[in-house]
């Protein structure tokens, strides 16, 4: 099949998370992504989405979190785009060293990286991509 693409755009509003959560669960699910595989991409999206609302874009609700999902037949590529600056990540703790297990930051980046086939970030001008793929076969 050729590649589709979906996109969505809200405002920075936390209440409206699970409506984006819904959108990619929903995209998931016609794309027949396993179960397990479905589970591990939600919860990384919605790490991921609220990372953007809250930490990128600072719950700033002018501020736009835009999703685009690729889908073809090997794999799904969701990104989350915000306005937000961005983040150096050689400086987000790893939380599986013992001196970082109490550290409230790196939790979540360690756990979409465990549950994703790639995560990986572009920081431009405009703001930061958290760019999520997961494969469907």
């Amino acid at each position: 099949m050729p590649e589709k693409i979906y996109t969505k755009e809200i405002s920075s509003d936390p209440e409206l998370l699970p409506e984006l959560e819904k959108f990619i669960v929903e995209l998931a699910t016609r794309s027949n992504l396993r179960d397990e595989k479905l589970n591990n991409l939600a919860l990384s999206f919605s790490e991921a989405a609220s990372n953007s609302v809250v930490h990128g874009n600072k719950l700033d609700k002018n501020k736009k979190v835009k999703i685009i999902v690729k889908v073809n037949d090997e794999k799904m590529t969701v990104i989350i785009k915000d306005e937000g600056k961005g983040f150096d990540i050689k400086t987000i703790p790893d939380p599986t060293k013992p001196e970082n297990i109490l550290k409230d930051s790196g939790r979540g980046i360690h756990i979409m990286r465990s549950f994703l086939d790639d995560l990986r970030y572009n920081f431009t001008p405009s703001g930061t991509e958290t760019i999520l793929e997961i494969s469907l076969i």
